[in-house]
């Protein structure tokens, strides 16, 4: 029998361009695969659609949305073997329903892009960069979706890889998931229009402060515009999530990484699972250690470099 078996890492989402939409595109965002966690489904034909392991239901969902967008007859079997952690921050949704439709599409013989893969399973709706990790490795750029064309999929406008000594630390605490579904939706149409510098702020400082010092290994430089653009999200963001960060564990790590001496520090999406970028496996290993002696709560760390391709394949 058949058998597609894919591998996606999860993705980091290290902000959003523009919540204003004054150039005719909205959202845009910047981010890159995650370290550590990571979705396996495999995809094998059947009658009918049936999924088994983590979040089944959904896998099931997104597998119909695929064939039905295809108008495909057949069915499939989904296993998901291995799951990132739900409503973390980490893009579980959109990793899972893109390996989901790149199985199918392998099965059925359907040539089809990453954008296409999105729009088949539905996803990308917003930010993008979920889109473009999966389809490759490093730090991405992407553009936004263009205001009005219902199916728009944010187009990737830089990737780089990082330098081969940067390490992230990825912290994922016990703590209430972060926003998701159509809680997310209408957390973004209740959102205020972030002033108009602020969005000039943040697209000066990935054109001229994150592109050019991970080109230039400059981490010193990347972590302070990193973390320029995670301030200035936050203070978007603080409306609908109650601070900056997300309140609990997320703003406690956080700290912990900046007094700990992370150049670079955030947290992804929604949170919980905050993020540090630093230079080496001793700094990654010696920030791990601090955050697990002084976080008074529950935490899966992760710590490593960046993943070095974005979704892989095979056949079986």
């Amino acid at each position: 029998m058949d058998t597609v078996t894919v591998d996606a890492p999860g993705r980091l989402h290290f902000g959003l361009l523009d919540l204003r939409g004054g150039m005719g595109r909205r959202f845009g965002g910047v981010g890159a695969p995650a370290p550590g966690v990571s979705v396996c489904v495999a995809v094998s034909p059947a009658g009918d659609v049936v999924a088994e392991g983590s979040e089944s239901e959904r896998a099931a969902d997104f597998a119909r949305r695929f064939l039905a967008y295809h108008d495909i007859r057949g069915g499939a079997r989904i296993v998901v073997e291995r799951s990132i952690p739900a409503h973390a921050g980490l893009g579980s949704g959109t990793q899972l329903g893109l390996s989901i439709a790149k199985g199918l599409a392998e099965l059925y013989r359907v040539a089809a892009t990453p954008v296409e893969l999105a729009r088949a399973v539905g996803r990308a709706k917003r930010s993008a960069v979920g889109t473009w990790t999966f389809a490759g490795a490093g730090f991405v750029v992407e553009g936004g979706r263009r205001i009005g064309v219902h199916d728009d999929v944010g187009p990737l406008l830089a990737r780089q890889p990082f330098p081969s000594s940067w390490r992230c630390v990825l912290a994922v605490p016990d703590a209430p998931p972060g926003v998701s579904g159509a809680t997310e939706a209408r957390a973004f149409a209740e959102l205020p229009l972030p002033d108009e510098r602020d969005v000039e702020r943040v697209s000066h400082l990935v054109l001229l402060g994150l592109l050019p010092s991970v080109i230039e290994g400059d981490i010193e430089t990347f972590g302070a515009a990193l973390s320029e653009v995670q301030e200035i999200n936050g203070r978007w963001f603080s409306h609908a999530q109650g601070g900056m960060f997300a309140p609990g564990p997320s703003a406690e790590i956080i700290r912990l990484m900046r007094d700990g001496g992370a150049p670079g520090v955030g947290q992804s999406s929604w949170g919980p699972s905050v993020y540090a970028i630093v230079d080496g496996d001793d700094a990654a290993e010696s920030l791990s250690a601090r955050i697990r002696d002084r976080c008074a709560h529950r935490v899966a760390l992760y710590a490593g470099p960046f993943p070095s391709t974005g979704s892989a394949f095979s056949r079986g």
